[in-house]
């Protein structure tokens, strides 16, 4: 279901604006993602690449891409819209509009060539002593006297800086932001509600307070954490099952894997007992480890 983002705008005034992208939204700009993650507990993922020191997976920055329970969530709760951009961003643009685009792009390009030039004569000034000695050295070797020789350092590095050639191949595209250009959306709704346990346990321990993270590197499916993760471990792991019946060996696997990992290990199924046709309800059970007893629950 999609309705016009920009009639829709006056009354979307204080959400935050989600771009759908690959069937969950993404966030681009960092003022929302600050509020999300300090005010609304929404971890998301950094996905995007640092410029400066090429791709690396440990080193990521803007956008973020959230999962699609928190974006459910997120709408659910009316903190934030998804606007798909699809239709206006892929048409096909109009020859003013590409001649606009590259006279910009040209622009930009030629700007990090300018920076690039600023920071080599930066370098260059740092070191212009050695390089007149070199240069000096090397006019000696010539053959030219040494009464001869005339060395400016301004001319030097006027001709450092001239003789500097930047190849637009390598030149940097700013992507990680919101789009530069002003462009149209529609709203986009999730017109069928999610009664999975994985969505309500999120929801659950979401409205709870608590950080709600993927739980694969634990061998679960979620983390629990008590405050922001950049400041705090996890305190539970939390496994999803079909039914109250779990096999032993399982059960002992899990738990005592929950025990190597310093957490407490949940366990969350519906209640088989709710009559047909009323709220599911969710069942949690935790189980502790001899060693960890006295730990808060």
């Amino acid at each position: 279901m999609a309705t016009n983002y920009a009639e829709k705008a006056g009354s979307q005034e204080n959400k935050i604006i989600l771009t759908l992208l690959n069937g969950t939204g993404y966030v681009f700009e960092v003022k929302d993602y600050m509020t999300l993650r300090k005010k609304h507990h929404i971890v998301g993922a950094l996905v995007g690449t640092c410029t400066t020191r090429g791709w690396s997976a440990n080193d990521c920055t803007m956008p973020v891409e959230l999962t699609p329970l928190e974006t459910r969530l997120l709408l659910q709760q009316n903190i934030a819209v998804l606007v798909s951009k699809k239709q206006e961003l892929l048409r096909e643009f109009t020859d003013v509009e590409l001649a606009l685009y590259k006279e910009k792009f040209d622009l930009k390009v030629n700007e990090q060539a300018e920076n690039l030039k600023d920071e080599k004569l930066k370098e260059s000034e740092r070191n212009i002593e050695k390089i007149m000695a070199g240069k000096r050295k090397k006019l000696l070797k010539q053959g030219i006297q040494e009464k001869d020789l005339q060395l400016n350092p301004s001319e030097i590095l006027q001709e450092i800086r001239n003789s500097l050639k930047f190849d637009t191949k390598n030149a940097l595209l700013d992507i990680p932001c919101a789009h530069a250009e002003t462009h149209t959306g529609h709203l986009v709704h999730f017109s069928i509600p999610d009664c999975s346990l994985k969505y309500l346990v999120f929801r659950d321990y979401w409205l709870k307070g608590k950080y709600v993270t993927c739980g694969d590197a634990f061998g679960a499916d979620f983390l629990i954490y008590p405050g922001d993760p950049l400041l705090y471990h996890a305190s539970h792991i939390v496994i999803l099952l079909k039914s109250s019946k779990i096999k032993p060996l399982d059960l002992v696997t899990k738990v005592r894997l929950s025990v190597t990992v310093n957490k407490l290990c949940v366990f969350a199924y519906f209640d088989e007992d709710v009559a047909e046709g009323e709220e599911p309800k969710i069942v949690y059970q935790s189980f502790v480890w001899e060693g960890n007893r006295d730990k808060e629950r």
